[in-house]
């Protein structure tokens, strides 16, 4: 492997003895597109910038990093994740609506061939539905003597089938009578027949599971299949040194608010209905109505995908869309220029914006029932709102926009938590730990 491209070989006579030499290999579904892919190739390259051997296996790449490598060719690749959704569809019903709500697993490829692989010591699973792994290629890696540690980006893995159990709580005993198969499932339906699958495979194969966030942490520990299982909590690496808390002047001219008062609303899609968009809708129409002289100096820019841009519509507070931004210098100089940084979403494992917002000196205003909580602290770093409470989101804002909290406090608060090299070195000792204490697969009695 060629030398890590960042000069700072000092790095590798710091890393613990027993990982010198060792080889890293992060599986995820793709090296950039989606949360999970950004958070986990920027895990890689802080792993290398440390002196780690780390490298990455994609079923999708889409960056030029020589350190990330796709398995098998576009065509089995689709196969697999066209026969997997065909499985779904056919227990759900057909119902589309749900379709990328459930995983079976089944139809993958593996990645036990691939060369990288072969020679890993440690292999870190991330996000790997939709064809790329299964958990049968999980035991293989276990047969090849790898040591496993995997990332949980959602509730899949202490679930049978879905990715977000929402009110759900058959996960905390066995699942069956599943919400998103046709009819709400049946005791032994497909979510049932792949949670017996799961715990077989959990007690027979020792994995260390690491949670995004407390929150998951603590469904985790609740859950009967990770219950019995080593699980802790890291949190997504982010970029903090690259954003900056005071804009540089007409920088972007086109993006500068002509008010003073600028609120970020950021999401893949934003009107997905888990991101929870009618809540600040109804906050800031609420502010509208009733503080005329804020609105009027306020205004808020959404960013991300729409299939329904018309939503906003109903919004009667200034806005503009400005559709999906991938251009990081033209996102940290909208944070720079931001006040508030919404999130109204339902649930959220961690909630990235909050953090890239808090980095630029923005102040969150959020709700707080999940991962959110990890970053944000009520009237401290941020605005915690009552769930699904518009007006206490509408009261969060006026609170943001009165606050006098620095914006360089903001960003020192989230670095100390979430800056890459930081991560790393918590990933790092977590490897370490692997080596001495070797991973004891837990005996639980098979629930069937």
């Amino acid at each position: 492997m060629e030398k890590n491209p960042i000069p700072n070989n000092h790095n590798h006579h710091t890393l613990p003895e027993n990982l010198r030499g060792k080889k890293v290999v992060l599986i995820n579904h793709s090296d950039t597109l989606g949360g999970a892919a950004i958070v986990t190739f920027r895990l890689m390259q802080a792993l290398r910038r440390e002196g780690v051997d780390a490298r990455m296996v994609v079923f999708t790449k889409t960056s030029q990093e020589k350190n990330v490598s796709r398995v098998f060719t576009r065509f089995t690749r689709t196969m697999a994740f066209c026969l997997e959704r065909l499985r779904i569809l056919m227990a759900n019903g057909f119902n589309y609506a749900n379709l990328y709500k459930v995983s079976t697993g089944d139809f993958a490829l593996n990645v036990h061939h691939h060369p990288w692989v072969k020679e890993a010591d440690i292999i870190c699973l991330n996000w790997f539905n939709q064809g790329l792994m299964s958990l049968s290629g999980i035991r293989k890696l276990h047969k090849m003597g790898k040591k496993i540690v995997w990332t949980l980006h959602d509730m899949w893995a202490m679930t049978g089938i879905c990715h977000h159990s929402y009110e759900c709580e058959y996960f905390l005993d066995r699942c069956g009578n599943c919400q998103f198969l046709a009819g709400g499932g049946h005791p032994n339906d497909l979510s049932h027949k792949y949670w017996k699958k799961k715990m077989e495979l959990y007690t027979e194969v020792p994995i260390t599971y690491v949670t995004v966030s407390s929150w998951l942490e603590d469904r985790a520990r609740h859950s009967s299949l990770l219950k019995n299982s080593p699980v802790l909590t890291i949190h997504n690496p982010f970029p903090i040194e690259n954003f900056y808390t005071t804009p540089v002047k007409h920088l972007y001219t086109l993006l500068t608010p002509d008010k003073p008062n600028l609120i970020l609303f950021g999401a893949a899609r934003l009107d997905d209905p888990i991101k929870g968009l009618d809540y600040t809708i109804e906050a800031l129409n609420y502010i509208f109505d009733n503080y005329p002289e804020i609105a009027s100096k306020s205004a808020i820019y959404f960013f991300g995908a729409m299939k329904h841009p018309e939503r906003l519509d109903e919004l009667r507070f200034s806005h503009r869309w400005l559709g999906r931004v991938n251009d990081f210098k033209i996102l940290r100089y909208l944070y720079a220029s931001a006040k508030v940084v919404i999130s109204t979403s339902l649930y959220e494992t961690l909630g990235g914006t909050l953090v890239e917002g808090q980095a630029g000196g923005a102040l969150p205003v959020t709700f707080g029932i999940d991962g959110r909580a990890d970053v944000v602290e009520h009237k401290k770093t941020g605005y915690i709102a009552r769930y699904k409470d518009a007006r206490d989101v509408a009261e969060g804002v006026l609170w943001a926009l009165k606050s006098d909290i620095s914006r360089e406090f903001l960003h020192d608060s989230v670095a100390e938590r979430f800056a890459s090299a930081a991560i790393a070195k918590k990933y790092i000792d977590l490897f370490s730990s692997l080596y001495q204490h070797p991973q004891q697969a837990i005996k639980t009695d098979t629930q069937s």
